[in-house]
């Protein structure tokens, strides 16, 4: 099987492209700074490997990119790239939910292989997170709810799942204090990973038919918002 990840959701560009099935499969990936640069470095960068890896687009089985939530201007870039290459190669696009990917990142760090129980976070800005949670037993994910956007005092944590993912500089503080934490983020590698079951499931999709996933509509504050914030920040002890 042969396939190409990308997630460009956060502030870092994430590429890896899969070689060949099991034992024999070869494994090419680049991560480096994204947000601004990833519009100009992400479709070489991807040829580069490509040429690595000695594969034309049309020999991939699927393209597969991280579908949000994240940062808008990211997942656009990561969709609109993966539906140009799946177009122009007639190759089919498999969107990943990115704090799935956070989730299976955490798992692979630990090494975890049965009954992993995670919240997954990702920092939304604007003082929001996304969350979610999910369940890795009998090797596969479970999810245990929707994705949601709250304020980090409105994490609903259990008690028992770790907490997984990006936001713990900007609003550790305001975390259950209790829970084990993981930095994590939706790397390429990740998806990949999640591909095959995905693939199973019949998750792939048409090029024409593959958008992201925003969660939120509202992309930034008024000026009045922004000096409420200001204020309250302010007045806190």
């Amino acid at each position: 099987m042969n396939l190409l990840a990308l997630d460009t959701s956060t502030d870092v560009m994430s590429i890896a492209l899969q070689r060949g099935t099991g034992d024999t499969a070869a494994l090419f990936q680049h991560t480096a700074a994204g947000g601004a640069q990833t519009s100009t470095h992400l479709i070489p960068e991807i040829l580069r490997l490509m040429a690595l890896a000695q594969l034309r687009f049309a020999d991939l089985d699927a393209i597969v990119f991280g579908a949000g939530p994240g940062s808008f201007t990211g997942l656009r870039t990561a969709c609109a790239v993966a539906q140009g290459l799946g177009f122009g190669a007639a190759v089919p696009l498999l969107p990943v939910d990115t704090l799935l990917a956070v989730a299976e990142e955490a798992r692979w760090q630990t090494g975890a292989t049965d009954a992993f129980a995670v919240t997954a976070l990702l920092d939304a800005r604007m003082d929001e997170l996304y969350t979610a949670d999910y369940v890795f037993a009998h090797g596969g994910w479970t999810p245990g709810n929707s994705v949601r956007l709250i304020k980090p005092e409105q994490l609903a944590w259990n008690g028992l799942n770790v907490l997984v993912g990006n936001g713990f500089d900007s609003y550790g503080a305001r975390l259950p204090d209790l829970a084990t934490r993981i930095t994590a983020l939706p790397t390429a590698t990740a998806l990949l990973r999640l591909a095959p079951t995905l693939l199973a499931a019949g998750a792939a999709m048409p090029a024409e038919q593959a958008l992201p996933s925003y969660i939120r509509d509202k992309v930034a504050q008024t000026t009045q918002e922004r000096a409420a914030i200001k204020a309250q920040a302010g007045a806190a002890p």
